[in-house]
């Protein structure tokens, strides 16, 4: 059983605020900025994990997509989203994504981000896969992500030279605070770097903003992060507000396979390089996405996955091959040094070799439930970014809406937050029961979710996986260190993947059950979360359409 509140910090230091965001990627660090430009008299806190450029959005390669190019339009944008999310996409919050995104970049491009640009001058845009126009913007050809948070952070240094406006590094998110009707009141940190506040202490603001990111790390082998530990969602579920469709992770189709033992994070091959022409061939050297999708290797993640796991079972493999070699030394070097780089560094060369791949946890489309502006269920708590669900991912992201995604609801919340902040309150005195778990289940629940709540699903597997996370729960520990809170969040986590998996009897977009291989109707619904004093409960909601 999980517990629903877990042990209350020791009292320590206080900070007063207006509204504290938590995280510094894409989501974070943009609803700063857009909330300093809206309410430049605020006080705002950003509270990160690590280090401000330490999360998952400087590491995206593709780029961020909008309708930018000639002949594109956001309608067209918005139906190969809805393609690609196989049902469960939120139609209103899909155009608030599509419509909005193109304003969003290019005030991104105002604020100093350099994105690749043809020889005469407009954006160079490319294609990914579920995408039937080249809408890609991208910078230092693979490195989009790279720059996208310099930029941000370079602006949030400037505007850092205000009274204002207060960053804390090194700083886990433990807990909401709440008033007594259970508004938000500010949160709990604690701090681990050297030169600031020490120690456990609380943030009392009047809004909290959690642009966490995900939480890859339940996964033996990922391309996130070490900090994606889905301490937000996590959070956000203790203070009970819902959580929805969580059972749609998406794998990167195509992650640097680096043996049978590798572990953590796995540098990824972006999909551009299909996009540019590269090819998925099996061990035999035969390319095989042909006849599976009208778009052949440029079908939406979870198509190209699953066929490539198809791929290797039929041919007892573990990895399958992405061969670029036609694309020639110019166009890796131009195009794509990053990856280039990368696997050189693993002894491959991608110029005369083939590239051998496997899919890897990457992405989750769902997350904290948000409205079209960010607001959760707990009044005074927002989430934007991957820690959020707001709907526009549906079963499956439409490769690049991710970055766009950031941007576009950062700037939401700025806009609710701009019409008045509510009166600052003093948190109640919540009082919680034990609860965190030994640091020392985190590997075996990781090797426990690949195996059984990855790409391929079966009741039978997810059935072992409740059974087993079940008897985790029960290796508790008494000290409440950052380890152990991770190790909490990510059990936390990991019981409701595998509840909302083992529920969804369908294959679905990233959700593949092999014990129901079909897409059925009747689930055309959402799975939303939430958790009370017995634990973990889920209801199905309809899908909103216009």
């Amino acid at each position: 059983m999980i517990a629903s509140r877990l042990l209350a910090p020791p009292a320590g230091w206080r900070k007063d605020t207006d509204v504290v965001v938590v995280g510094s990627g894409v989501a974070g660090v943009t609803t700063v900025l857009a909330i300093r430009r809206a309410l430049p008299a605020a006080r705002i806190l950003l509270a990160t994990k690590t280090v401000l450029d330490d999360g998952s959005t400087r590491w995206a390669q593709g780029g961020v997509a909008a309708a930018l190019g000639p002949g594109d339009s956001p309608e067209q944008h918005l139906q190969d989203t809805l393609t690609a999310g196989a049902g469960i996409c939120d139609v209103r919050a899909v155009r608030a994504l599509v419509t909005d995104g193109p304003g969003a970049v290019r005030r991104l491009i105002d604020l100093g981000a350099q994105f690749d640009r043809e020889p005469s001058g407009p954006l160079a845009l490319t294609r990914e896969g579920g995408h039937l126009r080249r809408r890609i913007a991208h910078a230092g050809g693979d490195a989009t992500g790279a720059e996208i948070s310099r930029a941000l952070l370079v602006a949030l240094a400037e505007a850092g030279q205000s009274a204002e406006l207060e960053v804390i590094e090194h700083a886990l998110a433990i807990d909401l605070l709440r008033t007594a009707d259970g508004r938000a009141a500010g949160i709990t940190l604690h701090v681990l770097g050297e030169g600031q506040t020490d120690g456990v202490g609380a943030v009392h603001a009047s809004a909290v903003v959690l642009a966490t990111g995900g939480f890859g790390q339940i996964y033996a082998a990922t391309t996130n992060p070490p900090v994606s530990t889905g301490d937000g969602l996590a959070l956000a579920l203790r203070a009970g507000a819902e959580a929805a469709d969580l059972e749609f992770v998406q794998f990167h189709p195509t992650v640097l396979w680096l043996g049978p033992d590798s572990r953590g994070r796995q540098p990824l091959i972006s999909e551009a390089v299909r996009g540019e022409g590269a090819v998925l061939v099996n061990a035999s050297g035969q390319p095989f996405m042909s006849g599976q999708h009208p778009l052949a290797d440029l079908a939406p993640r979870d198509v190209v996955a699953k066929a490539i796991m198809r791929e290797m079972i039929a041919g007892g493999t573990d990895h399958v091959y992405l061969d670029g070699r036609h694309l020639g030394a110019r166009e890796w070097e131009h195009r794509f040094p990053t990856i280039l780089a990368s696997c050189r560094a693993h002894g491959i060369d991608p110029v005369t070799e083939l590239i051998p791949v496997v899919p890897a946890a990457h992405y989750v489309s769902g997350g904290v439930r948000t409205d079209l502006f960010g607001r959760t269920s707990v009044p005074g708590l927002y989430a934007c970014g991957e820690a959020a669900c707001t709907g526009v991912h549906g079963a499956n992201r439409l490769a690049s809406n991710s970055l766009l995604e950031g941007l576009v609801f950062a700037e939401r919340i700025a806009s609710v937050l701009a019409r008045g902040l509510p009166p600052a309150a003093e948190p109640a005195d919540e009082r919680r029961a034990p609860g965190l778990l030994d640091p020392a289940i985190v590997r075996p629940l990781q090797q426990l979710m690949s195996a059984t709540a990855g790409v391929l699903r079966s009741g039978t597997g997810l059935a072992q996986a409740a059974a087993v996370l079940a008897d985790l729960s029960r290796q508790q520990c008494d000290k409440a260190d950052a380890e152990a809170w991770q190790a909490t969040n990510l059990h936390l986590v990991a019981t409701a993947l595998v509840q909302a998996a083992l529920a969804r009897e369908e294959t679905r977009g990233s959700h593949w059950r092999e014990d129901f291989a079909e897409t059925s109707e009747a689930w055309r619904r959402h799975l939303i979360f939430s958790l009370g004093e017995s634990g973990l409960s889920s209801v199905f909601e309809p899908v909103l359409d216009d």
